[in-house]
């Protein structure tokens, strides 16, 4: 129940947001700070698909990797399979590129534009098992608030 609010109201600012602004880097940078503050993570960041890759764009938190490639880590794989990905234990994901040693969970939440991946969003937390099938849920309707600015 307690996510359940957060969501409702990170769905509310969000939307919101949105419909003010048309600015696609803007939105991502105020959706990545709503989502750290709302959710009490390590961090929270958007990759953007660009020349056959993912291009760090907007995020919350620390130091981050800058580019990932296709199908490597979690953020590629999720690209790569274009659904979303909740990792309990980061350390015994194969391939888990570790852009911060304090990160023990994620989950990674693809934005689709005409079905393609566009971008992703990617939250990490120092908790191991953070993440639930509430927050999938959550997660992608904020991706498909998101896929109208793409």
């Amino acid at each position: 129940m307690i996510k359940e609010k957060k969501y409702k109201s990170i769905f509310s600012i969000v939307s919101s947001l949105i419909e003010e602004e048309p600015d696609l880097i803007a939105n991502l940078a105020n959706t990545s700070s709503i989502l750290k503050d709302h959710l009490d993570v390590l961090w929270v960041g958007f990759y953007l698909v660009k020349d056959g890759e993912l291009v760090l764009g907007p995020f919350q938190g620390p130091l981050a990797c800058t580019r990932i490639q296709y199908g490597k880590g979690v953020c590629g794989t999720a690209w790569e399979q274009k659904k979303s990905l909740i990792v309990g234990d980061v350390h015994r994901f194969v391939g888990h590129i570790a852009c911060s040693a304090l990160s023990n969970s994620e989950i990674v939440v693809p934005i689709l534009k005409n079905e393609e991946v566009v971008a992703v969003i990617d939250i990490d937390s120092k908790n191991f098992s953070d993440f639930d099938e509430e927050d999938k849920a959550g997660l992608e309707k904020i991706s498909k608030i998101l896929s109208s600015l793409f």
